[in-house]
Formats: structure tokens, C-alpha cells, sequence
């Protein structure tokens, strides 16, 4: 019999790490090029972090779904994650640039954010889906020093402009939450619903 594995819909390399971290043998789903990701992440006026986050996670898994039925892969469940920061109800995504990545630091310097990481698994015509939400405080950071930690490339592609596994962790006083749900994928919340999706874990 074949050895039980999942399908992960993300090109995050923490995501993969978690993954194995839990034990869970899993196979990239990855969009193809005719497909754009990057609209699926558009907010909408009046939209909450948390409606936001969790509306995104279930088009990308709705996206990998149809990737998978269309690529006529063998059977197995489907996993999606987003994670977004929030600063009140303002929503933090990736910087356009290097000057939005410094705008997005200065903004949580001193102050504490919210960063909210909502995973989706499909299994069958069953989905079932959960929520993690961690409050960040950073210290103050001097200008310099977030002109650096932008010129580091770090903060490209990153929620709310900083990586918490990387450089940026010498910002951070105080978490409350979950430090894997902050890099990407709540092991907790993760581990429950591959549980209910007959892992042994």
C-alpha cells in the first residue's frame, strides 16, 4: 500500500519545512503560468483581514483543485494556506516595492499587528478549513535600519513586508499565538484537520 501523502498548492519553502516537520510526506502543486495567482489576492472594499484571508485560501484551494482534476493526478487531499498581516483593519500584503516594504515597517514599528494564516484542505468532496491568529509587537525601528532590512531583499513577497524566521525576528519583543502560524502554516490547526482527514498524527 501506498504511503498516505498530500498535495501542498504553495510555493513557500517554510510551508514545505512545516510540513515535513509534522512527518506528512506531500507532493507540490504548484499554478501554472497560465494561471494568475496574484489576482486571487486582490482585496475588496470593506473587506476584514479575517474575510480577506480566509476568502483568498479557498480560491487557491478551488485553483489547485481544478489543477489537479485537469492534470489527472491520482487521488489524494489538496492543502492551501494564506497568511496576511493586519495593522487595526488595514490589510498588509506583499510590497509592490521597496518603498511600500519601508512604509509597511515603519507602520509596525513600536506597535503590535495581527498576523492571520488561514489553511484549507480538500479531501474528497469533503473541505474543511481553520484559522490562526497571532498578535506581533515590534520593538522601535530606526529608519537605517529598516532601510537595511528592506535592502536585504528580504522583505519581497512577504506579508506585510517581513519574514519572522529571517533577519526581521531582531524586531520582535513580544508574540502572542502561533510562531509556525506566523511563518506560514499553524502546525496546531494544520495537524486537526489532516487528522480529520484520516492521518495518524
Amino acid at each position: 500500500m501506498t504511503d498516505p501523502f498530500i498535495y501542498l498548492a504553495s510555493q513557500s519553502p517554510r510551508r514545505a519545512q512545516l510540513l515535513g516537520q509534522l512527518g506528512v510526506r506531500h507532493e507540490l502543486l504548484l499554478a501554472g503560468p497560465e494561471e494568475d495567482a496574484e489576482a486571487l489576492e486582490h482585496v475588496q472594499p470593506g473587506e476584514s483581514p479575517t474575510a480577506y484571508v480566509q476568502r483568498v485560501t479557498a480560491l487557491k484551494l478551488d485553483a489547485a483543485v481544478a489543477r489537479h482534476q485537469r492534470l489527472g493526478l491520482p487521488p489524494a487531499p489538496v492543502l492551501c494556506a494564506d497568511t496576511t498581516v493586519a495593522f487595526g483593519r488595514t490589510i498588509l500584503g506583499k510590497p509592490a516595492n521597496a518603498q511600500d516594504a519601508q512604509r509597511m515597517l515603519a507602520l509596525l514599528s513600536g506597535r503590535t499587528h495581527r498576523v492571520l494564516t488561514a489553511v484549507a484542505l480538500q479531501h474528497g468532496r469533503r473541505r474543511d478549513a481553520a484559522l490562526s491568529v497571532s498578535r506581533v509587537r515590534f520593538a522601535a525601528i530606526e529608519k537605517r535600519r529598516i532601510a537595511a532590512y528592506v535592502a536585504s531583499g528580504e522583505p519581497d513577497g512577504k506579508a506585510g513586508a517581513y519574514a519572522i524566521q529571517g533577519r526581521a525576528a531582531a524586531f520582535v519583543e513580544h508574540i502572542s499565538g502561533s510562531h509556525s502560524g506566523i511563518m506560514g502554516l499553524p502546525m496546531f490547526e494544520t495537524a486537526q484537520l489532516l487528522r480529520q482527514a484520516g492521518f495518524a498524527l
